[in-house]
């Protein structure tokens, strides 16, 4: 069927009420997704526009172009392979020539390798919440980097971001050729297109975006903000059970992936701009097409979400405070086994029951950096100070822990059994490499000068002559 037919086709599904019908873009909240963690998906708008027994047929239905998009190397093992086959009413090869993109934003930074980018501090790092920009600011403009550590240009590292944003990318879209995009959305929900289709993503919900798929962000709720880790060393795998079993944390079925869906609009020469990260850069090209033209796809490479109320959490049943390992949703191992380049854990509403335990995150130093966010709500280990929207990093072997605050409440407190509450929700990305920091960052209005104060009070509970409280053994 020629490409000049669709059109009437798509008149036709808007009659029968299809949900893939370009003109119903608003209707974001009655999404249906696709449900699973890297399965092998097939989903087509037009009925009968994948083909059938091969990926890449002489015509393919209805005029389309097949355009295969590989997240791996055609090489590696076949249960690593992660690659989707797109059918779209044009190639994304039909653009004009890349050009560095102007204004830049000098404050997006991916490669570490030199000091002159960012420098490393052991000091314990604070930040308030960023305000949003008064300026139109859209997603792109709004991200500015926090720290990181290594270079897509040796696909090994990682870099932290933030973004604060009050409009929506029009005519425009992004393709990250450095790395997985792991957002997580704090103020206002996020509605993003993507090659392969539309999600809705809110406050207490995050979405991956892989290394290469093209997506733009609009702003439903006006001001947004939020935070990033973006990954060069591979994508994100569900961590393994190991003695907890089969069940628990996070569960295949609950990462949803979208339908397929797409617009056909002509922008007319040059009207639509693709921007494009690559080695640490951002680059424009000009095209009249969205790139939002994917009638049918199938494959295990694309998108996906998760409702992080869905992770079923494991803690202390007996004694004792869990290693923060143990909520971990998602990570990006590194070739050594058991320690990750990126781990995303969240601490969720849960119940604390630890008998004769100091129950809220032990005093400790850790050979991973620790970088953390809050989504909403009082974190447990911070009775002030830590806001929602604000972020802190304890680097390599920086100690840290509870605040004075809490640390005196909590020995002074009868050990019952309570509920970290239901509105409080923060994460942390966590890496075995050492980040650099960068100079925005450091010099920030929103850097808490006062942040190592919180442990200043807490003062010495040695006493000699005290007997310890019998506790069986």
């Amino acid at each position: 069927m020629a490409i000049e037919n669709i059109n009437s086709l798509m008149e036709e599904l808007k009659v029968n009420g299809d949900v893939g019908n370009a003109k119903r873009d608003a209707s974001f909240e009655e999404l249906d997704y696709q449900r699973g963690f890297c399965n092998h998906f097939s989903t087509e708008v037009l009925k009968g526009a994948l083909p059938v027994g091969q990926n890449s047929p002489l015509k393919c239905p209805y005029g389309l172009y097949a355009e295969q998009i590989s997240g791996t190397a055609f090489t590696v093992p076949r249960n690593h392979n992660q690659r989707s086959w797109l059918y779209r009413v044009k190639p994304s090869v039909t653009h004009e020539p890349f050009h560095p993109r102007e204004p830049t934003n000098e404050r997006l930074v991916s490669d570490f390798s030199s000091t002159s980018a960012a420098s490393v501090t052991p000091t314990q790092l604070r930040w308030k919440p960023p305000h949003v920009p008064e300026a139109e600011t859209n997603f792109i403009d709004g991200l500015y980097t926090i720290c990181g550590s290594g270079s897509p240009f040796l696909r090994h590292g990682y870099s932290v971001h933030m973004y604060t944003a009050n409009t929506s990318m029009e005519g425009c879209a992004f393709a990250n050729a450095d790395g997985d995009l792991l957002i997580v959305p704090q103020l206002g929900r996020l509605w993003i297109k993507t090659e392969m289709g539309r999600i809705q993503v809110k406050p207490g919900e995050i979405v991956v975006v892989q290394l290469g798929i093209r997506f733009a962000v609009e702003l439903p709720d006006g001001p947004s903000r939020g935070y990033v880790v973006e990954v060069f060393s591979g994508h994100f795998q569900l961590p393994d059970l190991g003695l907890i079993g089969a069940n628990g944390l996070a569960d295949p079925r609950d990462f949803l992936t979208p339908k397929a869906w797409f617009e056909e609009k002509n922008w007319g020469i040059g009207g639509f701009t693709v921007i494009h990260k690559f080695g640490g850069a951002l680059f424009d090209a000009k095209q009249d097409f969205s790139p939002f033209n994917v009638v049918a796809w199938h494959g295990n490479y694309a998108p996906y979400k998760y409702n992080l109320k869905n992770f079923c959490p494991y803690n202390t049943v007996l004694f004792d405070h869990s290693d923060p390992c143990i909520n971990t949703v998602l990570t990006v191992p590194s070739e050594r086994p058991g320690v990750a380049v990126v781990d995303f854990v969240v601490f969720p509403p849960r119940w604390s029951v630890a008998e004769h335990t100091f129950r809220p995150p032990y005093f400790h130093r850790n050979c991973m950096s620790e970088f953390m966010g809050l989504i909403y709500g009082v974190y447990e280990g911070k009775a002030d100070g830590f806001l929602p929207g604000g972020a802190s990093l304890h680097n390599c072997m920086s100690p840290h822990g509870v605040d004075t605050v809490t640390y005196e409440r909590t020995i002074c407190e009868d050990p019952k059994p309570s509920k970290i509450p239901d509105h409080a929700l923060a994460f942390m990305f966590e890496s075995s490499l050492i980040p650099r920091v960068t100079p925005w960052a450091l010099s920030s209005p929103q850097l808490d000068p006062d942040y190592y104060k919180c442990w200043i009070g807490l003062r010495s509970h040695f006493d000699r002559a005290k007997k310890p409280e019998a506790v069986e053994s």
